[in-house]
């Protein structure tokens, strides 16, 4: 659908050339394979699956994105778009916007489309009245309802249900082509958790790295969902963006092999763009008095569940863990104004340090 193998296409894309499609065959006849998207980037040609008229003023067509380099889950999902044209009433827009089946619903405020709305972003919407308005006849109005049959499904693996959005998934999309996780897209996608919970009047958050912090910390901590921020690899992102926003005490939760990185300075923790987690261990083991045969067989190990094994038989895991956190903590306020509550854990979830609080 691009001529970029790095890139694809936004959902929003994908449901404006239905929507383009749906309308054109009511107004020329179903036979249309492609069409031209006018994104905010550059104009697309986008496939059409399936064109039909399902009366004489209404018409359906789905397509679906493309497979490109990013671990997308709406990839190869059938979007579809009906567009029916009604008698216009005076006080009617030209182009009314509305979900059907998979795309979900707004229920909590914080979110760019409003409570009780389905969850069509901005863009997606700019983008339909757009490339469609000036072929909607005079004294008509065209109803369009965006569907995602698969929706309802793959909502379970995004962070929907968590941001209050039921029922399915967002339409979304900025500029219409869709990049990789490491773009400025899915960290506006992520730091939406901020701003539910704010408007939500959340208070006492836990910052963790992923699913998998995200499930300790509501074992451990004895928190809800909603008090949940995940991270990713994008630390330094997130922690700047709750400082924007006036959140400035928070716990941040999570196993030593992710958060050790941040002792080091390294605030996008992905693997691929830095690692330094048995340096940083040797370094703190050799401030709190390991031997050298202990540091070489920190520095020689493979994981940091190897590396805590090792300090648990010289009795330094608690005292190391501790300067880690301290060092986490010194960090982040030496970069951010911010004070955290720095809890470190295994993977079974026990506490490895015990001088913050609990």
């Amino acid at each position: 659908m691009t001529d970029d193998n790095y890139s694809g296409v936004t959902t929003g894309t994908v449901a404006t050339a239905c929507s383009l499609a749906a309308l054109d065959a009511i107004l020329e006849g179903p036979d249309i394979a492609c069409v031209k998207v006018e994104t905010p980037k550059k104009t697309l040609d986008i496939i059409i699956d399936e064109c039909k008229l399902l009366s004489l003023n209404k018409a359906q067509a789905t397509a679906h994105k493309n497979p490109y380099n990013d671990p997308d889950v709406t990839v190869n999902l059938d979007i579809i778009s009906t567009v029916e044209l009604l008698d216009k009433t005076d006080e009617q827009t030209d182009i009314i916007i509305t979900g059907g089946v998979g795309v979900g619903k707004i229920t909590k405020p914080g979110l760019q489309i409003p409570v009780g709305d389905y969850a069509i972003n901005p863009g997606p919407r700019k983008m339909i009245v757009k490339n469609l308005c000036d072929k909607v006849p005079e004294g008509k109005v065209a109803k369009v309802t965006i569907s995602i049959p698969e929706g309802v499904e793959i909502a379970r693996k995004t962070m929907n249900p968590k941001l209050g959005i039921v029922g399915g998934i967002s339409v979304l999309g900025t500029t219409g082509i869709a990049r990789s996780m490491s773009s400025d897209a899915y960290k506006n996608s992520i730091v939406t958790q901020i701003d539910v919970a704010i408007a939500s009047g959340i208070e006492d958050l836990v910052f963790v790295p992923g699913n998998i912090g995200e499930k300790l910390a509501i074992k451990d901590l004895g928190i809800g969902k909603e008090q949940i921020i995940q991270t990713g690899n994008f630390v330094g992102f997130m922690f700047e963006e709750a400082e924007k926003r006036g959140v400035r005490k928070f716990t941040y939760f999570g196993h030593m092999g992710k958060l050790i990185k941040v002792a080091g300075g390294i605030f996008d923790t992905k693997h691929a763009v830095a690692d330094g987690r048995r340096e940083i261990m040797v370094t703190h083991a050799a401030l709190c008095g390991a031997d050298m045969e202990s540091l070489q067989r920190l520095f020689d190990s493979k994981t940091t569940d190897d590396m805590m094994d090792i300090l648990n038989e010289i009795n330094l895991s608690v005292e190391v863990s501790n300067s880690i956190a301290s060092a986490i903590h010194e960090r982040c306020m030496q970069r951010f104004d911010l004070d955290l509550n720095v809890i470190l854990v295994d993977m079974e979830g026990n506490y490895l340090n015990n001088n913050m609080k609990k």
